[in-house]
């Protein structure tokens, strides 16, 4: 599933790719690695509420719905965070992890193992620069994520390349229209008219959910076979 030529250093289960110097390649998250273990409390006592004017559980159940139907597919996530995915994706599901903040994984890796997932696999990666071989996945989640990565062109012509033709590109993000007036949200926040353009200029149809939960809009998108 990797690409060619790409070199690996597991650590307790999480993989780093090894640069041209022979060295793990690291990145700074927003969230310094030791205090991840705050990530989930900061999502449910401060982003939600107060950032997105939004209800967390509700927010999980929207995506669980989503994702109920799919079943023994190969599953890749952009900034898995936490890991909490696991709790509404069903485990007969190859899963892959990714995201740059090491002390995150970690607290993932736990999780979908408590989840009972057999292939779950997890990587220090930026989703501007994915490690993988062309036509891996049948889906790809990005979970309230796409705000924060710098080069969307790029994360968008990665999706493109590592999904398979068909394959499902399932996304929850903070939109602008849906901001609550007083609240400054992180990152750079993209309009669903721009969401439409950037998923139709790679390939992908634009659908979409019904579900309101404050500043965050729900879509997903197929790839075109």
């Amino acid at each position: 599933m990797l690409k060619q030529g790409t070199h690996i250093s597991n650590r307790h289960g999480i993989g780093y790719i090894i640069d041209q110097r022979g060295r793990p390649v690291r990145y700074k998250p927003w969230l310094g690695d030791a205090f991840a273990f705050l990530y989930d409390g900061i999502m449910r006592r401060s982003i939600f509420p107060k950032k997105f004017g939004g209800d967390l559980d509700k927010h999980l159940n929207i995506l669980k719905q989503e994702l109920a139907g799919l079943h023994n597919l190969r599953v890749l996530e952009l900034a898995a965070g936490s890991g909490n995915i696991a709790d509404i994706l069903n485990n007969d599901n190859s899963y892959t992890g990714t995201d740059i903040s090491p002390g995150l994984l970690n607290r993932a890796q736990k999780r979908f193992n408590d989840a009972g997932f057999s292939m779950a696999e997890f990587y220090v990666v930026s989703a501007d620069g994915l490690p993988f071989e062309d036509d891996s996945f049948d889906v790809c989640l990005c979970n309230l994520s796409l705000n924060f990565f710098n080069h969307i062109d790029r994360v968008f012509s990665e999706l493109r390349r590592v999904l398979a033709p068909g394959g499902l590109f399932l996304c929850s993000v903070p939109v602008p229209e849906r901001k609550p007036a007083a609240s400054k949200i992180r990152g750079t926040l993209y309009s669903e008219g721009e969401l439409v353009d950037l998923t139709h200029r790679y390939g992908l149809t634009f659908d979409p959910i019904d579900a309101e939960n404050g500043a965050v809009f729900y879509f997903k998108a197929i790839l075109h076979q």
